[in-house]
């Protein structure tokens, strides 16, 4: 039952999670080992409380990671050292999402494989030269525990204010043909090019926090797009939320901001259509894209904050819910997974030949970026064969459990999914929510596209078994999972 809260707490705390050593990168099929830092990758933490009469009423506590995604392993690495340093957080109250930048350290993944493991050889093949998965996991879980702690410490009464704005950062990166066929980052000066695929969500979903004077404290800023402009780099980086940070705060002063991506599996901040003259207004204006979309979403903060801050809540009502519900299988036929195994042959092989001839020249090692070609073979070999291992799941069961939070504050709703969610999906519930607003948040777990049924029609990387492990139906499922839950609380 939502009660109206006498007051709310509200606590901030960010913490520093990149690594000192070297590490494998996550985000492309061959491994990438970091050669450097181009900037920080952080998590930033937002704990809420609401007090009626005295007595703590609920709470939630939000943390926005630049990484990947959140597999299960970091989830319950974090979620087990919180509940260790602060033990009267109610561990199904904790939400963690990832800004999904590409070249953030490798934290095992939900994809790749169904057996666990966190040993870099599971997924790529050999041995490399970096930091394990379970050394990162130890390290970074451990630093958002105590910045968990941190923010939990400092919670203060406070007030939230809430908008909406526009910035074009995601573009739908589906490109569709006259053929049916679709193609990731297909080209468009193909003379088969019929349409892009899907729609694209510019909104910026903006919700502030302030101290009881009305100072501003904090923002959570949601956009539907990735954060991989620089998806390739063998750096270290938080990709276009670095900059965008740093112009907010030039902005505002040395406020929190806690990133959220929306649903965007089939969006990126890659340019496809019109990218020459795109590229030339930045060099006009002096900048890269990271820089743009930075003052891109800068802009539209500035324009959303004095009017929202005409209304600061102090008494919102409050409620966070978590729920473990199932969802169908992406069912894989027996034709289509015969054909997947025929394709991890092929990839196994090549990797073998690879590997004999490693052990051959070892001298190879020491070329720069010697294990590209093996690891990107082992990977897809891995990629195919999990297709397998899940068709053989399907049949014990044709239901996959994935947990969602749903998480409303006032008239606004955060709710959320452990996938690269199609925009669609996004959208269907936005539209249907109850709430005055709605914030979507993908990744808050580990991952896998959740592709649209017009997109596995078109077929291509993101939309075909070996990505997905839930297809259109269950995607219908979770938008009717979570719309229920969301207007439960209205």
């Amino acid at each position: 039952m939502i009660q109206k809260s006498k007051e709310i707490l509200i606590g901030w705390a960010h913490t520093n999670i990149t690594p000192a050593d070297p590490v494998c990168l996550c985000g492309q099929f061959h491994a990438r080992i970091s050669e450097g830092v181009k900037d920080p990758i952080t998590a930033t933490v937002c704990v809420f409380e609401s007090i009626k009469e005295g007595k703590i009423s609920d709470h939630a506590v939000m943390i926005s990671c630049d990484l990947v995604a959140i597999p299960e392993e970091l989830k319950k690495e974090i979620i087990s050292k919180i509940n260790v340093l602060v033990p009267e957080i109610d561990r199904t109250k904790i939400i963690i999402n990832a800004t999904h930048t590409h070249t953030a350290p490798e934290v095992g993944s939900d994809l790749f494989r169904v057996s666990p493991g966190l040993e870099l050889k599971d997924f790529y093949g050999i041995e490399l030269p970096c930091m394990s998965i379970k050394q990162y996991i130890d390290f970074a879980s451990g630093k958002i525990a105590e910045a968990v702690r941190n923010a939990w410490e400092k919670r203060s009464p406070g007030g939230i204010s809430y908008g909406l704005g526009f910035a074009v950062v995601g573009h739908n990166r589906r490109i569709s043909y006259y053929d049916g066929s679709s193609a990731m980052y297909g080209k468009t000066d193909d003379q088969n090019f019929s349409h892009v695929e899907g729609y694209e969500d510019h909104s910026i979903n903006l919700l502030t926090t302030s101290d009881r004077m009305g100072n501003l404290t904090g923002i959570i800023v949601n956009v539907a797009c990735p954060s991989q402009v620089d998806e390739h780099l063998f750096l270290i980086s938080a990709d276009y939320w670095h900059e965008t940070r740093q112009e907010l705060k030039k902005r505002f002063g040395d406020i929190f901001v806690l990133p959220q991506c929306s649903a965007a599996g089939d969006q990126s901040p890659h340019i496809l259509i019109g990218k020459l003259a795109q590229e030339r207004m930045w060099n006009l204006a002096g900048r890269n894209q990271r820089e743009e979309i930075g003052i891109r979403i800068s802009d539209s903060v500035e324009k959303i904050l004095p009017l929202i801050r005409k209304e600061i809540n102090l008494h919102p009502e409050f409620s966070c819910i978590h729920r473990e519900v199932e969802l169908s299988r992406n069912i894989i036929t027996e034709n289509q997974v015969n054909t997947f195994i025929t394709e991890a042959e092929k990839h196994y092989k090549e990797y073998e030949k690879l590997k004999a001839q490693l052990e051959a020249n070892p001298e190879r090692t020491s070329h720069p970026r010697w294990y590209k070609d093996i690891t990107f073979h082992f990977r897809r070999y891995r990629w195919y064969q999990g297709a397998k291992e899940r068709f053989e799941l399907q049949q014990q069961n044709p239901k996959i459990k994935i947990d969602i939070y749903v998480f409303r504050i006032g008239d606004v709703v955060f709710a959320t999914n452990p996938f690269e969610c199609y925009l669609d999906y996004g959208i269907r519930i936005k539209s249907q929510s109850k709430a005055l607003q709605t914030f979507v948040v993908q990744l808050a777990g580990g991952g896998t596209y959740l592709p649209t049924e017009r997109a596995v029609k078109g077929g291509s990387y993101g939309a075909i078994p070996p990505s997905c492990v839930v297809g259109p139906e269950g995607g219908k499922q979770l938008v009717d999972l979570t719309l229920k839950t969301i207007n439960g609380l209205f």
